[in-house]
This record gives C-alpha cells, structure tokens and sequence, in this order.
C-alpha cells in the first residue's frame, strides 16, 4: 500500500513541478530509530504533518496523499483541522488526476 502512496505523490510532484507550481515534501515518514526520532522531534518534527507543501502567491496549500483506500491517522485529521483553523488550504488528494484538476482550477485563484 505504502508503495501505491509513493508512486502516486511522486507523479503529483512532477506534474506539479511542470507545470511552474512550488511544491515540496515533507519527508515525515519512514520507519527511524529512537534516536533519530528524537532529534527529529527536537529540530521540529511533528506528526501528522501533511505529506506536500505547495506555495503561491500569498497562499500555502498543504497536501496528504493517500490511496483510494487509505485512511487519514487522527494525528493527521488533528494537523488537518489546525491549518484549517487557521485559514490555510488542506486536501485529501488520492491520484494524479486531482493534481491535474488543482492546476486548472485553483492554482488561478
């Protein structure tokens, strides 16, 4: 499953980078040790962060991929309604195709 997640966020990357809009991962993910995990946390880590950041003029845009199956965590609902509540765009995004759409309806707005 995690390999579907990562072939579908690495074509919405380079469709996105085509097409001119800033886009950047972060690398949240991944199995760590203790100690690592820790240093992470301590240089700002946190969990449930969305997987793609994207940047426009006076817009930031968070971004979780998953599959068509796949379930949010709750620590990623949580990172969800924080942004929200703070004003910022966050979506679900579970193939290419909502990339695609993004660039021809609200990369314009």
């Amino acid at each position: 499953m995690k390999t579907e997640e990562h072939r579908i966020q690495v074509a919405i990357v380079r469709y996105l980078r085509i097409m001119g809009v800033m886009v950047f991962a972060v690398p949240n993910g991944g199995k760590r040790d203790a100690k690592t995990g820790a240093y992470l946390k301590d240089e700002g880590a946190l969990a449930g962060v969305a997987d793609l950041i994207i940047l426009l003029p006076n817009r930031c845009i968070f971004i979780e991929v998953k599959t068509d199956k796949g379930d949010q965590q709750q620590t990623q609902k949580d990172f969800e309604q924080r942004v929200k509540g703070l004003g910022y765009e966050y979506y679900v995004w579970r193939s290419l195709d909502d990339a695609i759409e993004f660039t021809k309806t609200k990369s314009n707005d």
